[in-house]
């Protein structure tokens, strides 16, 4: 990415604003596309694999969240407590650049829908929202791609941990502005302690933590409980171990990691010592991915889930959220309530909605 630094001259006070990119810029995926004769080839056989699996029958729901006397944006990220509170973890705010500006809230909503409270004001980390996810401990944590961290609140609202560090400012300008410098390596290979535009977290029942990293590095890592980093995994590319935008990551009960390879169009699946074991395709391309004790549900941003065996097997597809004035970045965050429920979050429309699957009923 190449950052130009502009000054202006306003009311006699100079001001640094970041001209002609953006630190974080949409690629081809995020719009709800991906071109080249590969992809096109990926894309048409990916419509025949549907044509030939049933399409599951589904009741949408368009969740009634409102916030007194302010307004949600786009729902990056989406996950529930153990009392069925709903989180959202949004790209809302007065400014919008990750860089200066903030477009990151995260919101909380009871049990009937009704808005709670805004969770972690006025935080350092809260830049670029882009996942929150709830522990088996009701520990809540987001992990913000504009900042680069993932931060760990108890119940209360108390930051316990956190992960990672926000690039100083400064460092960009003088880098940037004085020293004229441009990032010419647009994948990079991570170091220990910092991430690269990360994308969602994990864990296995041990409480390790897996975290997907993400934009800029190619990986995923594993950090122990009491947060030393343990190790990372992954360049990019499309061979082995390695990825091309890990976009989410999930677990289960039965310590397997899966990694959402959204560049890749398929799900990557590891062991807790982050050994490979397989590899799921036929799910477009996978932006969110969870498990739940029957089925593997994938997401792609054009709207699509795609409901597998725990054995990687498609079993059926739904379109979601048509209709709405939109065409791509459909689903951001999936979140399982259930078997049969998700709640899904997007970067396109700003709601947030419950999909129900209607059990047994397909259509071809």
């Amino acid at each position: 990415m190449t950052r130009t630094l502009g000054v202006l001259a306003v009311g006699g006070v100079v001001a640094l604003a970041f001209v002609g990119s953006q630190q974080r810029p949409v690629d081809a995926q995020e719009r709800g596309g991906r071109g080249g004769a590969a992809a096109a080839e990926a894309r048409a056989k990916q419509e025949a694999l549907e044509k030939a699996t049933p399409k599951l029958t589904i009741a949408e729901d368009i969740l009634a969240l409102s916030i007194p006397e302010h307004t949600m944006g786009e729902t990056e990220g989406v996950s529930m407590n153990s009392k069925g509170h709903l989180f959202v973890y949004s790209r809302t705010g007065k400014g919008g650049s990750a860089r200066g500006g903030t477009a990151a809230e995260l919101f909380e909503f009871d049990q009937n829908l009704k808005f709670v409270k805004l969770w972690a004001p006025d935080n350092y980390a809260a830049s670029f929202a882009h996942s929150v996810r709830i522990d088996k401990y009701d520990n809540v944590w987001f992990v913000d791609e504009g900042s680069g961290m993932v931060v760990k609140m108890d119940p209360n609202g108390v930051v316990k941990m956190t992960l990672g560090r926000k690039p100083e400012a400064i460092d960009y300008l003088e880098r940037f502005l004085e020293r004229a410098e441009k990032d010419t390596e647009r994948y990079t290979v991570g170091t220990m302690g910092t991430f690269n535009r990360p994308t969602d977290v994990t864990w296995d029942a041990q409480d390790n933590i897996y975290v997907s990293d993400g934009y800029g590095n190619s990986r995923f890592v594993k950090i122990a409980k009491d947060g030393t980093w343990v190790k990372a995994l992954g360049t990019h590319g499309s061979g082995a171990d390695q990825f091309s935008t890990p976009h989410g990551i999930a677990s289960d009960m039965q310590g397997n990691i899966y990694v959402a390879d959204r560049g890749n169009n398929r799900i990557q699946v590891y062991d807790t010592n982050m050994t490979f074991k397989a590899s799921y395709t036929g799910v477009g391309a996978p932006w969110s991915v969870q498990v739940t004790p029957k089925y593997i549900y994938s997401g792609d941003g054009t709207g699509k889930i795609y409901r597998l065996d725990h054995s990687g097997k498609l079993l059926g597809w739904t379109q979601t959220s048509l209709g709405q004035g939109q065409t791509g970045c459909l689903i951001h965050e999936l979140h399982a309530v259930s078997d049969n429920v998700l709640i899904k979050g997007a970067c396109s429309v700003w709601n947030v909605e419950r999909i129900t699957f209607k059990d047994g009923a397909a259509t071809h």
